[in-house]
């Protein structure tokens, strides 16, 4: 719960501070000048795609829950039994040991998203973050595409 709040807290900053930064692109535009005109139109362009990164983070975090969710209620989640630093990271080797299991359960099963799910945790356990999202945006993928 506390999660949800802060990324709540975290978007509306970030909202206010894209409508502040368009705020400034429309007041440059219309200063008339050529170099405010084209300050206004780069300013314009960094909300937009500062919302576009929002959005899709947003969208992840939602639909990784949700995947988590399912699994956890059909029983599949990974069992969180792997020793854990003063951190609470998991420690490098052991994850690293059960990591095998995981990419031979994507081998057998390429086109199963609770296996990729599984592996996209196996990949952040073991503190390999970009290669565990991109398993996880492969998982998400196979999922919207199993519900159409």
């Amino acid at each position: 719960m506390t999660t949800r709040l802060g990324v709540a807290f975290m978007a509306m900053l970030l909202g206010l501070y894209l409508l502040l930064l368009g705020q400034r692109a429309v007041i440059l535009l219309l200063s008339g000048e050529p170099v405010g005109v084209s300050m206004g139109v780069a300013l314009l362009v960094l909300p937009l795609i500062g919302v576009w990164a929002l959005v899709r983070e947003l969208l992840f975090g939602i639909r990784t829950e949700r995947m988590a969710g399912i699994l956890s209620a059909e029983g599949g989640l990974p069992v969180d039994d792997l020793p854990k630093l003063a951190s609470g990271r998991p420690v490098r080797a052991a994850a690293d040991a059960i990591f095998p299991r995981y990419r031979a359960e994507v081998d057998a099963a390429p086109d199963d998203w609770r296996a990729w799910f599984r592996l996209g945790l196996a990949y952040d356990a073991s503190g390999d973050r970009r290669r565990a999202r991109a398993t996880l945006r492969r998982s998400i993928s196979l999922w919207r595409g199993s519900r159409s």
